[in-house]
């Protein structure tokens, strides 16, 4: 059987279009995949790593850094006192302080709106590492390092 070149040509382009087709509607990757969270925690806080536990078992890969520089680390991220809490996180360009939700940070990461990050001030009671027994309501708060009034991203009532 002879076979032309223009025969395999056109076959060689069928192919390769349905291969592009199948690679444009293909799912891909959600938008954290392969995010890596960089937190910083001072090295006698317990809590902390229980967050990065809790992310962890979300999907997210954790890195965690032990420091007494805590001070130095929320300045230079532009957090201020009324945002603060115990472990500060960067994530693709954005800045998590404290015992957010790994569900607000896919989400952060999903819309990708325009603030620099997000916080828990404090160390509320029921938020992922701090589960006592007790639950606090707390707010997760989205803020921009040139406006100080916070926004809220998500709150938790019990």
């Amino acid at each position: 059987m002879k076979t032309s070149s223009r025969s395999l040509i056109g076959g060689g382009l069928l192919a390769g279009g349905a291969l592009v087709a199948y690679l444009a509607f293909m799912p891909g990757p959600s938008p954290q995949a392969g995010s890596v969270v960089e937190m910083y925690q001072d090295p006698h806080c317990g809590c902390c790593g229980d967050w990065a536990d809790h992310l962890e078992a979300e999907g997210f890969t954790v890195e965690r850094h032990k420091t007494r520089e805590m001070r130095d680390i929320k300045i230079e991220q532009g957090l201020t006192p009324e945002l603060a809490s115990c472990h500060t996180a960067m994530v693709d360009g954005y800045v998590i302080e404290g015992h957010v939700p790994a569900e607000d940070i896919h989400r952060l990461l999903e819309e990708r709106p325009d603030v620099a990050g997000l916080a828990v001030p404090g160390m509320p009671h029921g938020s992922p590492g701090m589960e006592t027994g007790r639950y606090d309501d707390y707010q997760v708060l989205g803020w921009h390092r040139d406006d100080r009034t916070p926004e809220i991203f998500n709150e938790y009532t019990h």
